[in-house]
């Protein structure tokens, strides 16, 4: 290919060049060769009974990446390709298996251990159905207030209210709300009660698990809208999952694609759109549907993902690829830089695509 390839690890240069005049900031947020592991084994007798070894799923392999303030990074594959997984450990819901994971240089998962009061402040969660993350016994008012109570924010109750009532301004709904339950909002406003929720501690990072996928596609547009918004206004920092590249381009700065728990590319928005370097990469790329292409048959995402608890041996998307070689079937690429994009591709290392 003519370009110089690095190995991409914590010690390589970052691979997005920084904005102008940025030069010397450090990301928000680092991920280090982040890795969770569930033990899926049946029950210890019945494993001895049918002398059968323990059962080990790798969820997310050696997943490494950074975020700049005010930047949005997606990451997007699809289902069972460890993305929720990813977003559980930042936030701490999930310990990492190996790895480590910074934010504002700190060890996240260290000082949380510790308490980390004024850490957990600055990270939370936006989570994907907002008919399953709110409480419906709790009015709106308790769900936005918890957490500022939690964290001491507030000392009275009429305080809490203006806070809420604030909050729930900034996502676009009206003080009387609070005095509302769940089950009296659409989904599309419930989803802006979470959003609200977890601005409450007025956090730096936010991560959010695909949080218009139960959405109508109008009512997406709208929440995405919101969250943009917000980004500007107060700074934000976004890790958005989500399987839907048409709200990827929207939303991203940066993409990482994941496959079977491993980051396979990660690239600036504009250049993995305009020239997609690995070959599952362009395969999803290939099947969304465009606007001057009426009439042509689209072509479909081939093969299905391999079974995660026995994977294939060397690049795990090997069965599915039409570049795949001898090298490709029992060598695991490593993720490379070339160009300002990291692509794990025995093929692109190579110079065959």
């Amino acid at each position: 290919m003519g370009a110089a390839l690095i190995e991409a690890g914590a010690a390589a240069p970052h691979s997005n060049p920084p904005p102008a005049g940025e030069g010397a900031s450090q990301p928000l947020v680092r991920a280090e060769g982040l890795a969770k592991t569930f033990d899926v084994s049946p029950p210890w007798l019945n494993r001895v009974l049918e002398r059968k070894p323990r059962q080990l799923l790798h969820a997310v392999d050696e997943a490494s990446f950074t975020i700049r303030k005010g930047e949005t990074l997606a990451l997007v594959g699809e289902s069972g390709c460890g993305k929720s997984t990813v977003a559980r450990v930042l936030v701490g819901l999930y310990q990492p298996t190996r790895g480590r994971f910074f934010f504002k240089d700190q060890d996240v998962h260290t000082t949380l251990a510790k308490g980390g009061r004024e850490l957990r402040r600055g990270i939370q969660m936006i989570f994907q159905d907002p008919y399953a993350s709110l409480n419906p016994r709790w009015k709106v008012a308790d769900i936005i207030a918890e957490p500022l109570r939690e964290h001491g924010l507030v000392q009275t109750k009429a305080e809490g209210e203006e806070r809420v009532a604030a909050l729930l301004q900034s996502v676009g709904l009206a003080a009387v709300d609070m005095a509302k339950f769940p089950h009296q909002f659409s989904g599309g406003q419930r989803q802006r009660i979470s959003i609200a929720r977890a601005l409450a501690t007025q956090p730096e990072f936010l991560v959010c698990d695909e949080p218009t996928s139960a959405l109508d596609v109008s009512v997406q547009a709208q929440v995405l809208n919101i969250m943009k918004n917000l980004q500007r206004e107060r700074q934000l920092t976004y890790l958005f999952i989500s399987h839907n590249l048409a709200v990827v381009r929207h939303v991203s700065d940066h993409v990482g694609v994941m496959y079977l728990g491993r980051i396979v590319e990660l690239a600036p928005k504009k250049a993995l759109f305009s020239t997609p370097r690995h070959p599952y990469t362009r395969m999803l790329l290939d099947a969304i549907p465009k606007m001057h292409d009426t009439g042509r048959a689209r072509t479909p995402v081939q093969g299905e993902v391999p079974n995660p608890l026995n994977p294939p041996p060397g690049c795990t998307f090997h069965p599915r690829c039409p570049l795949a070689n001898a090298r490709c079937k029992t060598e695991r690429p490593r993720l490379l830089g070339v160009d300002g994009v990291q692509v794990a591709c025995h093929a692109v290392e190579e110079g065959r695509i």
